[in-house]
């Protein structure tokens, strides 16, 4: 007997994900290249010179002083992108021993790449708003420092930590600066925050075009300031028209490439700005609504509203069907991403009040 096919899952009470529904031009486009491997440019040139253009375009947003000599490629998502970042830096460090140092409100991701390139994570407070504190990250660095790490948009409590202080104290230490920006990245240009390449000495960062970004699963986005990063990551490929690969996956997506390119060229800057504005007035809205029923809520700084309901509420918000989210401390997490809409808020807020009563 022939089993119905499966049909991909509605976004519609999806509140947890930084992944939204691709733009139409990024789906026609990454259906175009499924079966082109960017793994080795010099046999698929058209996605090669496509992800040359994706990273031109992600340094644009990114403000890189000379987006068209930005290195960068386009990964598999912000995991490889950060173990890239922190790999790089490692190679390029001359202690034997090297550390790095992050908030512990960066992404899990650091933990997976301490652990795989053998590098001590260390691990420092944040403040009352769930930022790094400078004082903190002083205090960790010494001259094993590999790498400093500032978060521009956190996955639990969309929070930007002092970029520009974190890469002082990075320089006066010797060490690199990588900001984790894989979910901000796409809304921060719309902002007053100081996060960018712009904005301080970074040498790399993550920025992924799959998050706010609305292109396809995979692809995520690694930028450098300047080639000697992608350098340090360079292994010989003997077998392949091309002789040396800096990725860190050899395969890569070239729907993911192309369809990158494809929502930037769309939605720079207009289009992002406009889905920006509506994200950040639904998170207002909405936390204005749980502080209203008198809930505890963190005041958004980002579109990504954290508010304390109980185990007993969260369980029944799941068993209603909203894929919501917790932080690790136990806060209800809700992520205004562009299919968020405020009639979905409205319902979900209509299925709270029901549970409540």
């Amino acid at each position: 007997m022939q089993r119905p096919e499966p049909a991909p899952q509605s976004f519609d009470q999806v509140l947890s994900s930084m992944c939204t529904e691709p733009h139409p031009a990024a789906r026609e486009a990454a259906e175009r290249f499924l079966a082109s491997n960017p793994g080795d440019p010099a046999t698929y040139e058209a996605v090669a010179s496509l992800e040359e253009r994706a990273v031109e375009l992600l340094a644009t947003v990114a403000a890189h002083p000379t987006p068209a000599e930005a290195a960068g490629y386009v990964t598999s998502g912000g995991t490889e992108a950060n173990i890239q970042a922190l790999r790089a830096a490692r190679n390029r460090h001359d202690a034997a021993d090297v550390n790095v140092v992050v908030s512990e409100c960066g992404h899990f991701s650091f933990s997976k790449a301490a652990e795989i390139l053998d590098v001590e994570l260390r691990t420092v407070p944040v403040d009352d708003e769930y930022r790094a504190e400078p004082d903190a990250v002083a205090a960790a660095v010494d001259d094993s420092t590999a790498l400093v790490v500032g978060v521009a948009g956190s996955t639990e409590h969309g929070r930007v930590d002092p970029i520009p202080t974190l890469s002082r104290i990075a320089r006066d230490a010797g060490a690199r600066v990588h900001v984790d920006a894989a979910w901000g990245g796409f809304l921060l240009p719309f902002t007053d925050h100081e996060w960018s390449f712009a904005d301080a000495a970074v040498d790399t960062m993550t920025i992924d075009p799959h998050k706010f970004g609305q292109a396809p699963v995979p692809s995520g986005g690694l930028l450098a300031r300047d080639d000697a990063t992608l350098d340090a990551l360079a292994v010989d490929t003997p077998y392949l028209e091309t002789r040396s690969q800096a990725t860190l996956t050899g395969t890569r997506s070239g729907a993911g490439v192309a369809g990158a390119v494809a929502a930037m060229e769309a939605l720079w800057p207009d289009g992002y700005r406009e889905a920006s504005d509506r994200a950040f007035s639904n998170a207002d809205w909405l936390a204005d609504e749980l502080a209203a029923r008198g809930f505890d809520v963190l005041e958004p700084e980002l579109p990504l509203v954290v508010a304390r309901v109980s185990e007993e509420v969260f369980d029944a918000l799941r068993e209603a069907g909203w894929k919501v989210a917790r932080t690790g401390d136990g806060w209800l997490r809700v992520v205004c991403m562009p299919h968020v809409t405020r009639e979905t808020l409205r319902a979900f807020l209509v299925d709270l009040d029901r549970i409540r009563r």
